[in-house]
């Protein structure tokens, strides 16, 4: 029998590393995961040891590797998705990182962002990038790093240390310090990049004060990235295609049309909707980024970013430890008949998008004597269908009409919970034969590269639907539960 010929996509996520290997075909082969340690070190700050993200990517890899190649396929390709935004400065010369991965829910930067937009800065990096100015983003991570460690402004300005984002330390590691490269996705997530021309923007460096000499270069998603060190999996192999998480989930989605829309329910909640070859700007705090740049060509989008979806569900979990697994939400939200007026708005690190508020944090409303396990569990799950709705509201009011939702993430296996937002939304809502969309954005545009596709077209043709959730809820229970919802966050808000 010939040997299957593999691609390999590392999943680099914000409480896990995951790595899958996929036939050319879109089918899971093998897959393994690792969680990895967060780290909290003040109200608001949220931090990765980087040693935890190369360790579990790492082992993750071999592992899937190893076991794909005992069920007799070759893994001849490599893609990367990863958790975006969140923000690295490394030695150039020993590779190690001058501080802990400052990932993206952090709130640190908040009053240096309110410095900004005060002082007028917002339209012009919003013109530029697409972004608004938020801790969310990379540039203040980066000018926080370089100010708090000692000398390291002066040596990134020398060009002896590197700046990136997740991907790029990747990159770095897995080719022994040889590339120092991202992909146009990743670098729309900066604050620093021009989505218009596509390049590092230097008024955007100059407002933030990040050196161009710790920058990676920037490259198509599709592209020659690099060989990986020999020494790691025992031959060199191509990585051969990047995009950060969202837009890869996007591109696993199979969301190549303008007005196709995917939501990825995992740690946060992404929404995208592909507006073409047009950047559409937002009236209302959306943002608009990259969707994907293929041969030179890009593709934009709408984004709606939340902070918190299955992280509330985690904080069940772990913090008030009333649940054992996230699974068990499902049974206990569909054991009771209403949320019983109970309601929680989990802005642990603030509110995301529509509202954009740093300084908000979680609260919960309309707790009784009667209130437990179930209520808790269900206003969690009912929190995540809320906010992607305010998302949809807004993109109601900048014109934009989609007509159904696909969507995909660990959440997405919960029946009750699609239900509901189907009920939220007033929309169809269909799920994926294969959930892990994002590994399979990763590894359809190292397929692409390495031929095993023609086209994205090549691409839309493995998607299939595993489940449709229509809406069946009575328009009167929508309006009093809405607007429940829209009273809490009115009053979680600073």
């Amino acid at each position: 029998m010939a040997e299957r010929k593999l691609i390999l996509a590392i999943d680099q996520g914000t409480t896990s590393s995951r790595a899958i290997v996929f036939s050319s075909d879109g089918h899971p082969v093998t897959t393994v995961q690792r969680e990895f340690r967060q780290i909290y070190p003040a109200d608001g700050w949220v931090e990765h040891d980087p040693e935890d993200i190369w360790r579990s990517t790492l082992e993750v890899s071999h592992a899937a590797i190893e076991e794909a190649q005992a069920k007799g396929g070759r893994v001849v390709a490599i893609g990367i998705t990863n958790q975006r935004e969140t923000t690295l400065v490394w030695d150039r010369a020993t590779g190690k990182p001058i501080y802990n991965a400052i990932v993206w829910q952090d709130r640190r930067t908040g009053a240096l962002c309110r410095e900004l937009v005060e002082g007028g800065a917002e339209a012009q990096v919003r013109a530029a990038s697409g972004l608004l100015i938020d801790p969310y983003f990379s540039a203040t991570k980066a000018a926080w790093q370089l100010d708090h460690v000692e000398g390291a402004r002066a040596r990134a300005e020398r060009g002896e240390l590197a700046f990136g984002t997740v991907d790029s330390f990747l990159l770095w590691r897995l080719t022994g310090g040889r590339v120092h490269a991202t992909d146009a996705t990743n670098a729309s997530r900066t604050n620093l990049f021009n989505i218009h021309d596509l390049t590092w923007d230097d008024e955007l460096l100059r407002l933030f004060r990040v050196p161009r000499a710790c920058l990676p270069e920037v490259k198509d998603c599709a592209a020659d990235f690099a060989m990986t060190d020999a020494s790691l999996f025992g031959s060199a192999l191509p990585i051969l295609g990047i995009a950060g998480d969202q837009q890869a989930a996007a591109i696993g989605q199979a969301c190549f049309a303008p007005g196709t829309i995917k939501s990825t329910y995992g740690t946060g909640c992404f929404v995208i909707l592909n507006t073409g070859d047009q950047p559409l700007s937002s009236n209302n705090r959306l943002l608009t980024t990259v969707c994907y740049r293929i041969a030179g060509k890009p593709t934009y989008a709408i984004e709606g970013s939340i902070f918190v979806s299955g992280a509330a569900v985690q904080w069940l979990r772990d913090e008030l430890r009333i649940i054992g697994s996230a699974a068990e939400t499902e049974g206990l939200a569909s054991g009771i008949d209403s949320n019983a007026g109970v309601y929680l708005v989990p802005a642990f690190t603030g509110l995301g998008a529509p509202h954009w508020d740093a300084e908000a944090r979680g609260a919960l409303f309309g707790l009784t004597r009667d209130t437990g396990i179930a209520e808790l569990a269900r206003a969690a799950l009912e929190s995540v269908c809320y906010q992607t709705r305010d998302l949809f509201r807004a993109m109601a009011e900048d014109g934009l009409a989609p007509s159904e939702l696909r969507v995909d993430g660990g959440m997405a296996v919960n029946n009750w919970l699609l239900q509901f937002l189907a009920d939220i939304l007033e929309l169809p809502v269909d799920r994926p034969a294969v959930n892990e969309t994002t590994a399979l954005g990763a590894a359809c545009l190292a397929g692409l590269q390495a031929g095993f596709y023609s086209s994205l077209e090549d691409c839309a043709a493995m998607w299939r639907r595993d489940a449709r959730f229509t809406p069946r809820m009575e328009a009167g229970t929508r309006a009093r539960l809405l607007a429940g919802w829209d009273r809490a966050v009115a009053r979680t808000k600073t």
